[in-house]
């Protein structure tokens, strides 16, 4: 009797356990809840700055921004992404329209969008710096000292907070990466 009873208790434990499991699970979405959150992204995106130029000369612009880190004893930060990507997009937008990142981010550093897009994936510059789009998705970020030298690579989804990035997260990256003489 006695292990019959421990069974019993066993048993609707787990099936207590089971049901409120489930309950707390996310039921998968519809298709039209999955048509919504294509439509309010494609919105949002077409509301956003395009701060990304295919047709850019990558190679000459990110020689101009260690020229300029140099005279100016900045680091480069180079934003790596494309208009596409609604999460570079919206890192771009969060830090400009943040005054205390955006003034952390014009004291310290020159700030570079590297396109990677259909129409200019940037090889050659992108393989200078190990490919770091393909191990961290996009946008990703490399900080090259005033001598051009790379010296971090940050993965972008560390620095999110919900639909969105962490304050507090994106100024610790900021700040830890800048220049020591700036």
């Amino acid at each position: 009797m006695r292990k019959s009873v421990k069974s019993l208790l066993f048993v609707g434990g787990l099936l207590l356990f089971s049901l409120s499991n489930a309950q707390t699970k996310e039921s998968p979405l519809t298709q039209e809840q999955i048509d919504a959150k294509k439509k309010a992204a494609a919105e949002e995106k077409a509301k956003l700055p395009k701060p990304y130029h295919p047709e850019a000369n990558a190679e000459a612009d990110i020689q101009n921004a260690v020229k300029l880190a140099k005279k100016e004893h900045k680091n480069v930060i180079i934003q790596a992404g494309g208009n596409w990507c609604i999460w570079c997009l919206r890192f771009n937008n969060y830090v400009q329209q943040t005054p205390e990142l955006k003034q952390i981010v014009d004291d310290n550093y020159v700030y570079y969008h590297l396109n990677w897009s259909p129409e200019n994936k940037n090889e050659k510059i992108f393989s200078k710096y190990d490919n770091p789009g393909t191990k961290y998705g996009y946008p990703v970020f490399m900080v090259l000292d005033e001598n051009g030298k790379l010296i971090h690579t940050q993965d972008s989804s560390v620095l999110e907070e919900g639909s969105g990035y962490s304050l507090e997260k994106v100024k610790e990256f900021f700040n830890s990466w800048r220049s020591k003489k700036s």
